[in-house]
Order: structure tokens, then sequence, then C-alpha cells
């Protein structure tokens, strides 16, 4: 069991505009190659960010990076291998560690070395919008290949889902649920992202699915 609590605000709102201010100029870095957008989402997305005050480890965030490369001139390896390279450029300058390359993510920490401890990190996801839906690059790590695929069944249409919970007041038991999930998960790989698409499908399917 953990101890998260929910982070302010006001208090995640510097470390959001340095994130972003990191990605702008990964945006530069990479203008030649291809452009892209990016949205925080998820837990970032709607003030859910939570922190373990009795662990070392920080609170997270979480963005996509919608690429614009319709006439697909690039690999799904050499977007990942271009973005990566553009952090790793960029990040180090502002006390992040290299990216970290997981199954979903790109992933940046925020270090502090003397305490021995994550003061934050962010969690980037590469995706696509078509017709059929989102999709996203996937490493696949005992081949080390890159492929784009179609984001699985509990990752999609997550916003309707939650707005939709807003709108008919059951946001303070998704507050609850999702703050539960997190102080019981026991899975390292396991992320946020994935804890909150959890919450959101089990209120929605319980108060509003058909």
């Amino acid at each position: 069991m953990y101890d998260f609590e929910y982070v302010s605000r006001k208090e995640a709102a510097p470390y959001k505009k340095e994130l972003i201010e990191i990605i702008n100029k990964v945006q530069d870095q990479v203008r030649s190659h291809f452009t892209f957008q990016f949205t925080f989402i998820g837990s970032t997305e709607h003030n859910m960010i939570t922190y373990d005050p009795t662990t070392n480890r920080g609170f997270d965030f979480d963005v996509n990076i919608e690429i614009n490369d319709d006439e697909e001139y690039y690999k799904p390896k050499e977007i990942r291998d271009i973005l990566r390279e553009a952090f790793n450029r960029i990040a180090p300058n502002y006390g992040y560690s290299p990216c970290e390359d997981s199954t979903r993510v790109l992933t940046i920490k925020c270090i502090d070395h003397r305490r021995s401890c994550i003061l934050h990190s962010c969690d980037f996801a590469i995706v696509y919008n078509c017709k059929e839906g989102q999709q996203y690059i996937r490493y696949r790590k005992q081949s080390k290949t890159y492929i784009w695929e179609f984001q699985p069944q509990p990752y999609r249409d997550l916003k309707r889902k939650a707005d939709a919970l807003k709108k008919k007041n059951f946001w303070d038991e998704v507050l609850g649920i999702y703050l539960d999930k997190k102080n019981r998960n026991t899975n390292p790989n396991k992320h946020s992202r994935s804890l909150y698409a959890e919450t959101i499908n089990e209120c929605y399917q319980r108060h509003l699915g058909k």
C-alpha cells in the first residue's frame, strides 16, 4: 500500500510550464523532419496528478505527441528515434534524465541525485489519429522493433466517457477510485495512464454503460 494524495493545480503549474517549454524546443528541433501537436491527457488533463510523500517518487505527467506525417515518410522507429534524440538534447538542460524507452512511452525524469529521489516525471506517447481510431508507436522489446498499433479497447473514447461522468456528477467517485487504485498498485510497469483508463471505464460501465 502507498499513501498517494492529489497535487494541487497551483503546485503542478510551474512544472507543467517547464515541460511545455521543453516540448516547444523539441518541436523546433524536429521541424526539419515533421511537426507535431501535444496534449496533456488523462490524470494530468483532469487535474488528478498524485504523489506519495512517503516515497522517493514524485508526481508524473502524461502527454500525447500527435505526429503530422500523413504521407508516412517516416517509419515508427525513425519517428521515435528523432523525438528521443531531441528530448535527450533538450531535457537535461532542465535537470531531466535522458529518455527511458518503454513499451508505450518515452519517459523523462527530474531526479534529485543528492537525496536519491524522483521529483517528477513525464511520459510521452507518440500517437496518430485516423478515421479508424488512434494509433500509437509500440516498442516490442523482445524483437527490438517499433510498430504503429491501434490503442487497445481500455484506452478508447476516454475523453467522452470522462466528460459524461463529470456531467452526471460522478466525478467525486472517479477521484476516490483512482486514488485507491494508485495506492493499491503493486505493478511497477502499470503507469498512471493505465490506472486512469481503468477507473474511467469502470465508473462509466457502472453508471452509464448500456
